[in-house]
């Protein structure tokens, strides 16, 4: 089986970003996880709307709460979110978590040839990913970056979804998770909507 936790070489680095760009993504590597959060800061203007979606890498690095902070600069999506029904409110609460101002994420797996991967067990994130979220800031461990797609989603079973469905039981009391959608980015064709932060050290899974 893979080291999935590997960081990846300069060299392979390099070749990733070179084809992300080609992919229409924008990329900026970073050598840790601090300079990664001082990144994503300084990319969202104070007094915008933003919507972090679920991530062990957010999480990790203390955004999730920085960005969602009720006396912060920013607007979270996830307050009214939070102040909603969903018995009632269903179809609202999938627009406004579909389509944000800023979209805070991370992803499964980036290949050496400009591809993306994000699986999901429910699909409410991959809206904003695949197209509504107006700008989309992910942050991503350089343990992240595969060969190909197949080594990608090899990547999300073997390693993502184990993880995850440990997280899961702990942190909601269910039985795990699950890979029930994936989305795979070949090309971004709305110039600047995308910005990869790739970090030079693991984060998230």
């Amino acid at each position: 089986m893979a080291n999935w936790d590997q960081l990846a070489s300069a060299q392979t680095i390099e070749k990733t970003v070179a084809a992300l760009k080609i992919s229409g993504i924008e990329v900026e590597v970073v050598e840790n996880a601090a300079a990664a959060r001082q990144k994503v800061l300084e990319l969202i203007p104070a007094g915008s709307e933003v919507m972090t979606m679920s991530s062990t890498t957010l999480d990790t690095m203390g955004l999730s709460e920085e960005i969602n902070r009720t006396d912060g600069k920013f607007k979270p999506v996830r307050d009214k979110l939070y102040a909603m029904d969903r018995s009632k409110e269903a179809q609202e609460m999938n627009r406004l978590g579909s389509a944000p101002q800023f979209t805070v994420g991370s992803v499964h797996a980036v290949t050496v040839d400009g591809h993306v991967l994000i699986a999901s067990n429910t699909g409410s994130q991959l809206p904003a990913y695949a197209y509504s979220g107006l700008n989309v800031i992910w942050v991503v461990g350089a343990q992240k970056i595969v060969r190909n797609t197949e080594e990608g989603i090899k990547r999300i079973y073997e390693h993502s979804l184990p993880l995850e469905s440990e997280r899961a039981k702990k942190a909601y009391n269910v039985p795990g998770s699950a890979v029930n959608k994936i989305l795979i980015i070949n090309r971004e064709v709305q110039p600047g909507r995308i910005k990869l932060i790739l970090v030079k050290e693991k984060l998230g899974f």
